[in-house]
């Protein structure tokens, strides 16, 4: 953990460590627990889960008694990642908390039973209630609304099988005064919209597959009219996450048909993210642009790349100071958008917190629009301009650009990509290529290309076309493989950063969350020969980020040995994410010894992601992995890969924080389901989040078992996605509770 506990003041740190550590004190009288003030408890208890919370701390003693029911720790509460909570334990916790709780999160407690829900209606107080994941029938969610008179804010799934007009009177009228809604629909339906009259907030997330697991094409055909019954009069901010498949993009636009009539007036934030290759058009967007850059007080916008063209991108931008803008995979926009930004278009760019660019110098999909990829690249003079006016950025996504450093000085001195992004003192999270470390060293034999000064300040220029190299040995000699100075720069002035990705081009995950397993990737993988110089050095250097807690590398050809991760291990303590997918040579896995050096010194990480072709998940592999205590989820994705059931389950034994077990290697489908069952039959009952998974990677019925497998799950950890500017921080995605 870092110096300062998340959530404790330094001042109120200071006062703990002067209570405990004060040599005065400690030389004539010791200090227990007791001697502490109520405020210094309040805030250690603020970190202890509400269910031990009630149930257990509160038993120690009248005064931990009291304080445990303090308005301050059960006004609002989180019970989303309490995987060791029984459904009695739940139940206890919600009895207690009945008369205090106003805001209320389940948020993927997908373990718990359908009863369990109904212990909600106890809570009569709570106004904000997050049902995310839960298991709900129309029936029981009607029983919870008729209870909840002052429910304000709701999230829930719509599974199949719901059927709105069970709902109770009651419930409805308690739809009808909702402010903020979250769906999360599994099935084709307006869910309860016709119903919430007053929206200001509408989230939606569509993760509806295109054919039954019989094969059978779902139906999407539902009463247009009824969307339009609310006519989103109030609304302020639309959201919608959508998985890959026709039915979603099609119901997609049954919700939004009402806005060819007509524009809520007081939109501020319209997020819509479709992924693939061809979104579904939408007549209605340019309507929707003039409407946002009318009112001028936009906050958040992204838009699918078939949606909007430049000039109506101007339009929605032209006056408007937003917070998170998102332009992923939208090739077409990106002299817009550097303009609009750059030159006065954006009237306030200081209150930008969040920018998304990725796929925005190239063609994302270079087989369906004709355009080869990698074409365009990054400018550092133009990054370094952007930096400078968006002084407040704390989220960039980079991915899937490029930078070729060439040792030109860009606008305003700066030489290198990572130095211009170094301007960014409040980064926290940030998302680059892999070529966007190099410095070059080992490239100069590849042509430079002259860029003109219009290109320059549209952020990119053209890259050089390389065919065959002449390599000259004599020169090469006198060169180092590659040098940090640029990634060291950016370390220095980045102090804050907790989040950060490095995608080499090319990469495709087994399992991508929010794309099509079926694409192939056309360019050849590490093409790009400033991407292939990023190695164990560059890894190495990423040990100046003290509060480094999440870090993914994908895609990097040029990791030899991996002794870099032993550095990062060992000097960033708060490391609690880890996420490697194809490094090094994809023909063995050639840093297996670093990888369980590395394993041995992450005592705080929670969370293992690893994806490699050849990966041996032996004895000696899950004793490195048992080194990592606190570790709660892990995913193994090997094409070739081979598991030992011996020390899988003697590596669940050893660490019993473990509540996510997902391997997708090879092996026979009976040895996949032995081991499953054997480790569900013997973990279940001490943990009852417990979530196995072990199948084939390539077996032909892997999507049908993904299928089934809870959507908090497949976010977190089991599906490769970027986690970086996906989402305004404020927005439902990130943290519906106020």
């Amino acid at each position: 953990m870092s110096s300062t506990i998340t959530g404790i003041p330094e001042d109120m740190d200071h006062q703990i460590v002067q209570a405990v550590c004060d040599e005065d004190v400690m030389s004539s009288v010791s200090v227990g627990i007791s001697g502490l003030s109520d405020e210094i408890l309040l805030c250690i208890l603020r970190h202890v889960p509400v269910c031990d919370l009630l149930l257990n701390v509160a038993r120690v003693c009248r005064k931990l008694h009291t304080l445990c029911h303090d308005k301050t720790l059960l006004t609002h509460v989180c019970l989303s990642e309490e995987y060791t909570a029984s459904d009695l334990s739940v139940r206890k916790t919600l009895k207690q908390l009945a008369n205090h709780v106003q805001s209320l999160s389940l948020n993927g407690c997908y373990w718990l039973s359908g009863s369990t829900m109904d212990h909600l209606v106890r809570c009569r107080a709570v106004k904000h209630l997050d049902l995310t994941g839960c298991r709900l029938t129309s029936l029981r969610l009607s029983r919870l609304l008729s209870s909840l008179s002052l429910l304000k804010s709701l999230a829930f799934d719509v599974a199949p099988g719901f059927n709105s007009a069970q709902l109770s009177s009651e419930a409805v009228d308690s739809l009808s005064c909702l402010s903020e809604l979250r769906q999360t629909l599994l099935t084709p339906s307006y869910g309860v919209v016709p119903c919430c009259a007053q929206l200001r907030r509408l989230a939606l997330q569509f993760d509806i597959p295109d054919v039954t697991r019989e094969g059978i094409s779902v139906c999407c055909q539902l009463m247009v009219g009824q969307s339009s019954v609310p006519h989103y009069q109030q609304l302020e901010e639309f959201s919608a996450r959508l998985a890959p498949g026709e039915v979603n993009q099609t119901l997609l636009l049954l919700y939004l048909a009402v806005f060819h009539v007509h524009v809520p007036e007081r939109l501020r934030v319209f997020l819509v993210s479709i992924p693939g290759p061809n979104p579904a058009h939408w007549p209605a967007a340019t309507s929707l642009a003039q409407s946002l850059g009318h009112h001028g007080d936009l906050e958040a916008l992204q838009l699918p790349r078939s949606w909007l063209d430049s000039l109506s991108l101007e339009r929605a931008l032209q006056g408007n100071s937003p917070k998170h803008l998102s332009f992923s995979r939208c090739p077409a926009l990106w002299a817009q958008v550097f303009q609009s930004l750059l030159e006065g278009g954006v009237k306030d760019t200081t209150r930008l917190i969040s920018l998304n660019l990725s796929g925005i110098s190239h063609a994302p999909y270079p087989e369906c629009s004709g355009i080869r990829g990698g074409e365009d690249q990054l400018v550092a003079g133009t990054m370094s301009r952007l930096a400078a006016i968006c002084s407040k950025l704390k989220h960039l996504n980079l991915t899937h650009t490029h930078y070729h450093h060439d040792n030109t000085p860009g606008l305003g001195g700066e030489t290198h990509l990572c130095g211009s992004l170094s301007k960014l003192r409040h980064l926290r999270s940030l998302a680059l290529p892999a070529c966007a470390l190099s410095d070059g060293s080992n490239t100069q034999h590849i042509t430079t290309y002259t860029t003109s000064p219009s290109s320059l300040l549209l952020g990119l220029k053209k890259a050089p076309r390389v065919g065959l190299q002449n390599y000259k040995p004599a020169s090469e000699l006198s060169l180092p493989r590659d040098s940090t100075l640029g990634l060291a720069q950016l370390l220095a002035n980045c102090p804050f950063l907790e989040i950060l990705e490095l995608t080499g081009h090319g990469f495709i995950s087994a399992l991508p969350r929010l794309e099509p397993c079926a694409r192939v990737c056309v360019e050849p993988r590490g093409m790009c020969a400033w991407a292939r110089g990023i190695g164990d050095t560059h890894i190495a250097a990423l040990e100046a980020l003290p509060r480094l807690c999440r870090l993914t590398l994908a895609g990097l050809p040029g990791i030899l040995k991996g002794t870099g991760l032993i550095q990062v291990a060992k000097r960033c303590h708060d490391l609690q994410a880890l996420s490697l997918a194809n490094l090094g040579s994809l023909k063995t896995m050639s840093y297996t010894a670093a990888l369980l050096d590395t394993l041995r010194h992450c005592t705080q990480l929670q969370e293992l992601r690893l994806e490699q072709p050849y990966l041996n998940a032996n004895a000696s592999f899950f004793e490195a992995v048992s080194c990592c205590s606190r570790l709660q989820r892990i995913c193994l994705i090997s094409r070739s890969g081979t598991f030992d059931p011996v020390a899988t389950e003697t590596f669940m034994q050893c660490c019993r924080n473990v509540i996510v077990c997902h391997m997708f290697m090879g092996g026979t489908l009976v040895a996949c389901r032995t081991l499953q069952k054997a480790l569900l039959d013997r973990f279940s009952a001490e943990r009852p989040a417990l979530s196995v998974v072990i199948y084939p990677l390539q077996h032909e019925d892997l999507p049908l078992v993904i299928r089934d497998m809870p959507l908090t799950l497949l976010d977190q950890i089991t599906l490769f996605q970027s986690h970086v500017a996906q989402a305004p921080p404020s927005s439902p995605w990130g943290h519906f509770l106020p």
